[in-house]
């Protein structure tokens, strides 16, 4: 008696716990999709830093961050796809970004902008390879990466135009 009344509790566990709906046509769906249109994308409220001309003299031969930028412009127009399986190009990007800074915009700031960038892009990484990611997860991290890009663009600007300054001393 005891282990019909498991038998039964377990079947009954399993059938109400599926996550899926039925349509019309008789075909299980998702109730929430993970797709994230350029739309949605285009309603995160950032503020987005360019580069300064100044600054884009000194990191224009620094391949690793105008790949990223690419990357980057992908991002804004909803496509992941670049996440997708593809994570010995992402490390191997990450560490020569590290590795190959332009001296006139390396200091310190810099390499702290950019390590805060590479956890947010790793994140996104993972994320968009999970099928349990909601999209508002997605958005968010996509929110995060923009943001900490923006942020290595504003403190390289600020970088290059405080050693642009000539302040004379007494």
């Amino acid at each position: 008696m005891n282990k019909l009344f498991v038998s039964t509790f377990c079947l009954f566990f399993v059938l109400f716990s599926c996550k899926r709906t039925q349509n019309a046509n008789g075909d299980h769906s998702e109730t929430e999709s993970q797709e994230i249109t350029e739309k949605d994308i285009s309603n995160i409220d950032y503020i987005e830093f360019l580069l300064d001309e100044k600054t884009e003299v000194h990191v224009s031969d620094w391949i690793e961050y105008n790949q990223l930028q690419e990357v980057i412009d992908n991002v804004k127009n909803a496509d992941l796809s670049f996440f997708y399986d593809n994570k010995g190009v992402i490390d191997t990007t990450l560490i020569e970004l590290k590795k190959n800074i332009p001296e006139p915009v390396n200091s310190p700031s810099i390499t702290a902008r950019i390590s805060a960038f590479e956890t947010k892009f790793l994140k996104l990484e993972s994320l968009s390879n999970l099928s349990t990611t909601s999209k508002q997860e997605l958005l968010n991290s996509v929110e995060d990466l923009l943001v900490a890009f923006s942020n290595l663009n504003l403190q390289m600007n600020k970088k290059v135009e405080f050693d642009n300054q000539d302040i004379q001393k007494p």
